[in-house]
C-alpha cells in the first residue's frame, strides 16, 4: 500500500471514524482503524459491533492494499504532524510508514483478515432527509433517551415514518420529547424502529449543518445511514416501545403561554438553589397572569416571578427543574405553550401552533 494525502482530508476521516472506535472491550480489533487504499480511494472503517462508521477520501493510490492500525496511535501521530502532504506506505515488516516533511513514523500493524467485514443493507425500507434536519431532530429528543439498562428499549430513539412525516422519540420514564418533521425527501412505506442513543449522537456528530441529504435504510437488525463521503451502520434495538401517543394527555385544565427566554432563565436560576440540595424540586404556582417558580432549602430559598397569559383553574405543581430546563432550552420559539392537568398531571409544552414538538414532562411531590 502506497499513498500521499493531505492532512486536512485524512483528519475529517479520522474524526468521524473514531467514533466507532470501541474504548472498552475485550476485543483490542476494535480499537482499530481498518485502512484500505484502491480504486483511488482511501476507505478508513471502524466498528465497535453496535455503531459501524466508514468514510471515504477521494486520493491518488501508487499501491492498492489495506491495513489495520490502532486508532489512537495513528489519530494521535496524525494530529502532531505538520500541515502538509502525509506519505503512508506499508513495508515487509508489517508496519505503515508515515512520513512528514522532516518526520517519519513506523508503526506495527495487525492482519487485516481479523477485522470484522463491514455490513451491507439491501434494504427496501428508506427515508430521505437533509442533513440539517436531522441533525436537528437529534439534537431535540436525545437528552430524553433513558439509561437504565433494565429497560434497554428506552435508551433509544423511535425512528418512526408515519403518514408522510418523519417523527423521532425519546423518553426515559420521567419525561418525552417527539421532534416531527413534514417536508422529507423522497422515501419509501411507513416503518419504525428503535435506534440506540449512543449511536444516533455519534451519528449527530458527523452530519453537516447544510441541506445534502442523508439516506436512512432500516431492515429488521440494522439501520444505514448515507452521508456524503460517508456511511453509518448501527444494531437497532428489540423490543416494543411506549405507545406514545396514548401516553400524551388530550385534555387539560389550565393552558399558559409564556416567553421561552424568560421561562428558561427563572428556571436555571432557581435550579441553582434546587442543585446544592442534590435537585431538589422547585415548586410552580399559577394564578391569574403570574407563575411563581420557588425553592426553599436548608441554606436558603429562590423566588422567581414570570409573567404569562394563562386560562383555566390556579394550580399548584412540583418538577425536578432539570427536566423542564433541558427541554425548553431546545425550543426555538420566542413564545411556548405549557398544558397542565392537575398537581399529578403530566405537564405538556408544545408550540403556539402546530406539532413540529411536544415535550412532556412528569411532576413530582412537593
Amino acid at each position: 500500500m502506497k499513498f500521499s494525502i493531505e492532512k486536512e482530508d485524512l483528519l475529517v476521516g479520522i474524526n468521524a471514524t473514531q467514533k466507532a472506535v470501541s474504548s472498552k472491550t475485550t476485543m483490542p480489533i476494535l480499537e482499530c482503524f481498518h485502512l484500505v487504499a484502491k480504486d483511488n480511494t482511501l476507505y478508513i472503517t471502524a466498528t465497535d459491533l453496535e455503531l459501524g462508521i466508514e468514510y471515504r477520501i477521494n486520493t491518488k493510490i501508487e499501491e492498492e492494499g489495506d491495513i489495520i492500525i490502532g486508532a489512537n496511535i495513528f489519530s494521535e501521530i496524525i494530529r502532531k504532524l505538520p500541515d502538509s502532504t502525509i506519505e503512508l506506505t506499508t513495508n515487509d515488516q508489517n508496519q505503515l510508514v508515515i512520513e512528514c516533511e522532516g518526520s517519519l513514523f513506523k508503526i506495527v500493524a495487525t492482519m487485516s483478515d481479523d477485522f470484522p467485514v463491514f455490513p451491507k443493507i439491501n434494504a427496501e425500507q428508506k427515508i430521505k432527509i437533509k442533513q440539517v434536519d436531522l441533525k436537528d431532530m437529534i439534537r431535540k429528543t436525545i437528552f430524553a433517551v433513558g439509561i437504565d439498562e433494565s429497560r434497554p428499549i428506552f435508551t433509544g430513539c423511535l425512528l418512526e415514518k408515519k403518514d408522510g412525516m418523519m417523527n423521532m422519540v425519546a423518553l426515559d420514564g420521567f419525561r418525552l420529547a417527539l421532534q416531527t418533521k413534514v417536508n422529507l425527501e423522497e422515501g419509501t412505506e411507513d416503518f419504525s424502529v428503535v435506534i440506540p442513543g449512543k449511536s444516533l449522537n455519534d451519528i449527530s456528530k458527523i452530519l453537516g449543518d447544510d441541506d445534502q441529504i442523508v439516506t436512512i435504510s432500516v431492515e429488521k437488525n440494522q439501520s444505514l445511514f448515507e452521508i456524503p463521503n460517508c456511511t453509518a451502520v448501527t444494531r437497532v434495538l428489540e423490543g416494543k416501545f411506549l405507545d406514545y401517543r396514548q401516553a400524551i394527555p388530550k385534555e387539560k385544565e389550565l393552558r399558559v403561554k409564556v416567553n421561552r427566554n424568560v421561562l428558561l432563565s427563572s428556571l436555571e436560576r432557581a435550579a441553582v438553589m434546587s442543585r446544592d440540595e442534590k435537585q431538589l424540586p422547585i415548586k410552580i404556582t399559577i394564578s391569574d397572569h403570574l407563575m411563581v417558580i420557588e425553592c426553599a432549602v436548608q441554606t436558603g430559598n429562590v423566588r422567581e416571578e414570570v409573567l404569562i397569559e394563562s386560562v383555566g383553574k390556579p394550580l399548584e405543581i412540583g418538577f425536578n427543574p432539570r427536566y423542564l430546563i433541558e427541554a425548553v432550552k431546545t425550543i426555538e420559539d420566542v413564545e411556548i405553550v405549557l398544558d397542565f392537568g392537575s398537581s399529578i398531571s403530566p405537564c405538556i409544552i408544545r408550540p403556539i401552533e402546530g406539532e413540529e414538538y411536544i415535550y412532556m414532562v412528569l411532576p413530582v411531590r412537593i
